[in-house]
């Protein structure tokens, strides 16, 4: 497969212009969380653990956008569902703790971000959001119409993502005065958005005929590949490619299929580890509040 995507060029490929904008963002964050942090009275400096979360979310951020998978996510939907639970599940989490608690303060703080965050990330509010927006996502329309200009698919991936952002921030909020659901309400958020995330998947895994035409139609299949391939190189190339079962051992039926069980278990993995994080840290809570047992005294 990797002989057949050099068809595509470097730019496609590797996606250089993005890059620069991912390291654009690491050295903002190392100057803002470093030398400059005295501009704003800040003398301590991020952990060491927040700045690993950090760049390790920028560097999934550019395999995942950026790197050769990003081709893949539009040739395969395979490609595409594991892109979207590292996109939407995992990079969010290394965000939210890799930011010191102060710059997080002066952004949900914000005269004009405060009041719609408070009602935002209301658990129930929250839940809602973010799987209806990802649910909706997967309607066949709207995925195909999202796959057909770079206007449609960068604003709908940036509004899912702050949904998945606000999704998250209730349950890993490091800011004290926003962390008010208890241990066992937050058991039952996670479980809460398991459930409601299932019948996308369940679409997907189940259907008995491709859904998407940006992976099943030539049409529909080059106006998506125009997404990440330039203009010039597409139309050159145009001829010689049939379409996405070219690249892949898979039917587009199949691909599908697997694309949807890769959601559900990735989905799976990452709520089940936040969930575990949550229980063992409540339960460590818990028994240090047990009395010890008292004493003996001698009579």
């Amino acid at each position: 497969m990797w002989l057949e995507l050099q068809i595509f060029g470097f730019r496609a490929l590797w996606s250089p212009y993005f890059f620069l904008f991912v390291i654009g963002l690491g050295v903002a964050y190392f100057l803002i969380t470093g030398p400059f942090r005295s501009k704003w009275g800040i003398v301590e400096k991020p952990s060491n653990k927040q700045q690993v979360y950090f760049y390790i979310a920028l560097l999934l951020l550019y395999i995942v956008k950026g790197s050769p998978v990003d081709l893949l996510t539009h040739i395969m939907l395979t490609a595409h569902m594991a892109q979207m639970a590292i996109y939407y599940l995992i990079f969010p989490i290394l965000i939210i703790k890799g930011i010191p608690v102060w710059i997080w303060k002066k952004v949900v703080y914000a005269p004009l971000i405060n009041p719609v965050l408070k009602v935002l990330t209301k658990p129930i509010i929250s839940l809602l959001l973010f799987n209806s927006l990802f649910s909706l996502y997967h309607v066949p329309a709207v995925f195909d119409f999202a796959k057909s200009s770079q206007i449609a698919h960068t604003s709908i991936s940036l509004v899912i993502l702050i949904a998945a952002f606000i999704v998250w921030w209730p349950i890993l909020s490091p800011i004290k005065e926003w962390d008010t659901m208890s241990p066992l309400l937050k058991i039952g958020y996670i479980f809460a958005n398991g459930v409601l995330i299932t019948p996308a998947c369940v679409l997907i895994i189940f259907a008995d005929h491709a859904l998407f035409a940006a992976y099943s139609q030539d049409g529909a299949w080059i106006q998506a590949m125009s997404l990440c391939v330039p203009g010039n190189v597409l139309q050159g190339i145009s001829y010689a490619i049939s379409g996405p079962e070219m690249f892949s051992p898979m039917s587009t039926l199949e691909d599908q299929q697997l694309g949807g069980i890769i959601m559900k278990i990735m989905q799976e993995i990452t709520y089940g580890y936040i969930l575990a994080r949550i229980f063992f840290t409540w339960f460590n809570q818990e028994s240090l509040k047990v009395d010890p047992i008292p004493a003996e005294t001698n009579s």
